[in-house]
């Protein structure tokens, strides 16, 4: 998941104070030049208590800025109006960006209550340059008399986004339309900031500790290590703890022989945010949904997700279920025959029940071992973290020339972070990038990538290089063993850093134009799961930790021969997930107001026929990509399969070359991609890499759904 494509979303979401101390600090690191290697944020000397004056210092400068521009007595042009628009509120982006992400990697009490305190005031002051009408006056004649000039393309798009912004902003409506709005937006910005704290709390309290060792029976020793590094860390030293985070959780679903307490742990995992207490989250989507279709009916649009899907590249719902409907039949017959052939495994082991939705990976990882001779725990000892790094790192060297120098002078955050120079081939700096690999209760699930600083051409011609970081909830080392990662945490590891790439590559010659269709986010990202299950390249990063040797050919083999297996489950439980979300967000006016959470929900997964042994990869309580973001993935969970049709037959142009490190391929990619942000449309960036628009052919072919 990448998160810095949302940096004016974030902006509403987190806010600005309610006070109003202003006053110049010298003392506060926000509001002096950083003195730091590379100017990364000086996170030793960053506190709580400085966000609040930096984000009034930069609403006041950005205000200013603005106050320029409009009081500018000459005809509006692209230069007096666009490009001071584009590159204003500097400082107050720095600061949002950088308390945002702390939030979701290192947050603490004292963050999330001033995160309350604060979001209205920023939401406000977005509304209030997006409703200026002298500004979007200005704005709106640079538009009109833009084929008049004789602008570049990239000036045209630029130009044609802002006007878009504003008039999605409500720079057109009326001053009560525009106060209804404003208030729908400070409301929705609360709301998403309770749905996460809510999150984060259920997904900390819960947890199983075990304390007779027989109940560990069929756990690999190194989960059992796991549980028990886990209670010693909890104060419970002698016993075995498992939580709801992922790392700890499916070791236990794949391996535990005890039915019981696999059923009671993943309770607990899909009940988050549906426990009626405290951190309950169904009010709040009850709200949210209806708030969301009062916003996009002001704005002129029928429903929600046709607001968000007007600027990608699905451009209408219809799209989207169109897509999402052609996987679902092939999908849900090939979950249909896994679920039997788990069944049969089960009878034949003299089961006697009907196998669920807490035992699928159980039974599944039983059918794998019978089909293919192949469990997860053959793979970990060749997927050390360090390894996988490597492996990460050597593959942008062999693709880009991409050199990785790491730093420990460089200010971080949490001791748990790791942070690398990045160079071109000759020795340029690239950027910086910080990597942040273990779970903790002050970190958000999942994995992400973001950034504290993008690329930029300042006014002046220098250039501002960036800081990315990728964040990730992987398996911790245990005693003496490092950590060993399973396939799919390695896969997230490339997919993470193909996000990384493609904020590093970035070559846009204004700010505005950095951000990309959300539907188009994922495919720098994606493309790199290829090469992380390539037999060839699997030979080269995947070693064993303890002896070195690559990762034999038998293995690899099979590999290749279950890439296919389960896909049936992984497919549906993310179609289901994606068509929830596209429910929920295509309800118009009339039917906007749900008044049960989880009927609707069943409804709409009876709608499709989801089979009872499968849920949706994210339930509507923990939907943290769709509810935890003023905006985030909200009708956009689809984006994902959608980009994967892209990122198939993309990679498909390296396979045709003969050579998957094909240089000549991999520096198109670049240029005609992931250096381009979002300067032109979407698929013209594509077919100018591809040649032509992507076949559906490559998908349904790794999926195993043709």
């Amino acid at each position: 998941m990448k998160r810095y494509s949302w940096i004016l979303m974030t902006m509403i979401a987190i806010g600005a104070i309610v006070s109003c101390k202003s006053e110049k600090q010298t003392d506060n690191p926000f509001l002096e030049d950083y003195t730091t290697p590379f100017g990364v944020p000086p996170f030793d000397k960053i506190r709580v208590e400085h966000f609040e004056p930096a984000i009034m210092e930069g609403i006041k400068q950005q205000l200013a800025e603005v106050e320029a521009i409009t009081t500018n007595s000459e005809k509006p042009t692209f230069e007096n109006t666009i490009i001071p628009l584009d590159y204003s509120g500097e400082l107050l982006t720095k600061v949002v960006l950088t308390m945002e992400n702390i939030n979701s990697a290192n947050t603490s009490e004292e963050l999330q209550e001033m995160l309350k305190k604060v979001s209205p005031v920023l939401s406000k002051h977005r509304d209030d340059i997006s409703m200026n009408p002298k500004l979007f006056e200005r704005v709106k004649m640079v538009y009109s008399s833009m084929n008049e000039s004789s602008y570049t393309p990239e000036q045209k798009k630029l130009i044609e986004n802002t006007y878009k912004d504003f008039v999605r902003g409500g720079a057109n409506l009326d001053a009560a339309k525009q106060e209804e709005l404003r208030k729908i937006n400070q409301e929705l910005a609360m709301l998403a900031l309770k749905f996460n704290e809510n999150l984060l709390a259920d997904n900390n309290a819960y947890k199983i500790v075990i304390e007779n060792k027989d109940d560990l029976a069929g756990l690999p020793e190194s989960v059992i290590a796991m549980g028990a590094a886990d209670a010693k860390a909890r104060g419970l030293e002698g016993k075995w703890v498992y939580t709801v985070d992922k790392p700890s959780m499916l070791p236990f679903l794949t391996y535990s022989q005890n039915r019981k307490l696999r059923d009671t742990l993943y309770y607990g995992y899909y009940m988050r945010g549906n426990n009626n207490n405290a951190n309950d989250n169904k009010d709040i989507i009850k709200k949210i949904v209806d708030l969301r279709q009062q916003k996009a009916s002001l704005l002129g649009f029928p429903t929600h997700a046709s607001y968000v899907l007007d600027v990608n590249m699905a451009k209408t719902p219809e799209n989207v279920y169109d897509l999402l409907g052609k996987l679902w039949t092939p999908a849900i017959k090939k979950a249909k025959v896994e679920r039997d052939d788990m069944q049969k495994l089960a009878n034949a082991e003299g089961a006697n029940f009907k196998i669920g939705a807490a035992d699928w990976w159980y039974y599944a990882e039983k059918v794998r071992k019978e089909k293919y001779d192949l469990d997860e725990e053959m793979l970990r000892p060749y997927l050390s973290l360090e390894d996988v790094r490597n492996g990460v790192f050597n593959l942008a060297g062999k693709l880009y020339g991409l050199k990785f120098i790491k730093h420990t002078d460089i200010p971080v955050y949490h001791p748990d972070c790791e942070v690398y120079e990045v160079q071109e081939a000759d020795g340029r700096h690239l950027g910086i990038l910080y990597l942040d690999f273990f779970p903790r209760d002050s970190k958000s699930g999942g994995a992400w990538c973001t950034e504290y600083r993008s690329y930029k051409v300042k006014p002046d011609g220098t250039i501002s290089t960036p800081v990315v970081s990728i964040v990730t909830n992987f398996t911790k080392p245990a005693g003496d063993t490092p950590a060993l990662l399973s396939f799919d945490e390695a896969e997230t590891f490339f997919h993470e850093f193909g996000h990384a790439l493609h904020s590093l590559f970035s070559k846009v010659q204004y700010p505005g134009l950095a951000n990309v269709p959300q539907d188009f986010v994922e495919l720098p990202s994606q493309i790199m799961e290829h090469w992380a299950s390539h037999p060839k390249y699997l030979k080269e990063y995947a070693l064993h930790y303890k002896t070195r040797e690559p990762m034999p050919d038998k293995l690899i083999s099979k590999i290749e021969a279950s890439s296919q297996f389960n896909q049936g489950f992984a497919t549906v439980e993310y179609l289901a997930a994606s068509i929830l979300d596209m429910d929920y967000h295509t309800l118009t006016a009339e039917k906007a107001k749900i008044e049960d959470v989880l009927a609707f929900e069943k409804a709409s997964m009876d709608r499709i026929g989801l089979i009872p042994e499968i849920l949706p990869r994210y339930r509507s309580t923990y939907f943290g990509h769709i509810f935890s973001d003023v905006l985030g993935y909200s009708s956009g969970y689809y984006s994902y399969i959608w980009a994967e049709v892209l990122d198939s037959d993309a990679f498909e142009a390296f396979v045709e070359s003969g050579d998957i490190f094909n240089k000549e391929v991999a520096g198109k990619f670049r240029t005609c991609v992931l250096e381009k942000g979002g300067s032109k449309e979407a698929l013209e960036l594509y077919k100018d890499f591809r040649g032509r628009e992507a076949s559906i052919e490559p998908l349904l072919k790794n999926r195993g759904l043709k």
